[in-house]
């Protein structure tokens, strides 16, 4: 189990990240999603609540440039469904879920960003909490290598996770000029039980100037009940 706070800390620039997991006393089920930039429209963005869910939005509407990749809904709701993703395929993942597609088949039709050189992963999770029982499961879509020409499409499903322990899925192994896309399976991190010294932990072991904006979640498995934590560096 590696540290969640040194993997952020000794590395200024995983992108965007997804931590999923189960907090160490065992009562809940845990997610974080934070977003960072290197751009001036990446940096101008705040997570605003929407519904269950949150959504992106311009920290300053007349500064924004290209919203394609950047304005989205990373979190929503569908049922005992919680959806985490980096890009707007968490509407194709909730539109497919709904039509009763798994997790995976509905991400069959989508693939990486469209940033070349970097061609951005999209990675996904999504939780499952239903009559005290939970399971989640992530998925990375991403260039062969950097080639465009293949989307390799990998799909972890873990049944009921460890107290304590979570799973970590980042966009980009670090910095660098094209973004080297993350490699291998998520990993495995530790997870306490406290939501505000998590969110906490997470934000300030971010990079300072890289970071934007974060949104943690404590759900509980018995009661389903959630508590929500956003943080955002543009206030």
């Amino acid at each position: 189990m590696l540290s969640l706070q040194q993997e952020l800390k000794e590395n200024a620039y995983p992108g965007r990240g997804i931590v999923i997991g189960r907090s160490a006393d065992g009562k809940y089920a845990v997610t974080a999603y934070f977003i960072m930039g290197r751009s001036s429209n990446s940096r101008n963005r705040v997570f605003v609540a929407e519904g269950e869910g949150i959504r992106t939005q311009a920290y300053d509407p007349s500064k924004l440039e290209d919203p394609s990749l950047i304005i989205y809904a990373p979190v929503r709701v569908l049922g005992t469904n919680t959806i985490v993703t980096n890009g707007d395929q968490t509407d194709t993942i909730y539109d497919g879920m709904k039509e009763g597609k798994t997790f995976e088949q509905s991400l069959r039709i989508r693939e990486f960003e469209p940033d070349a050189p970097n061609y951005t992963p999209r990675i996904s999770g999504v939780m499952h909490i239903e009559d005290g029982r939970y399971d989640f499961a992530m998925s990375i879509l991403k260039s062969n290598e950097g080639d465009p020409g293949c989307c390799d499409r990998f799909t972890f499903a873990y049944d009921n996770p460890r107290a304590g322990e979570g799973r970590f899925l980042h966009t980009y192994l670090h910095d660098g000029s094209p973004l080297p896309s993350f490699r291998g399976e998520p990993k495995i991190v530790d997870i306490p039980d406290d939501l505000d010294g998590f969110t906490d932990l997470v934000w300030n072991s971010l990079n300072e100037e890289n970071k934007v904006s974060l949104f943690v979640r404590f759900i509980d498995i018995e009661s389903g009940s959630y508590r929500t934590r956003i943080v955002n560096k543009n206030v």
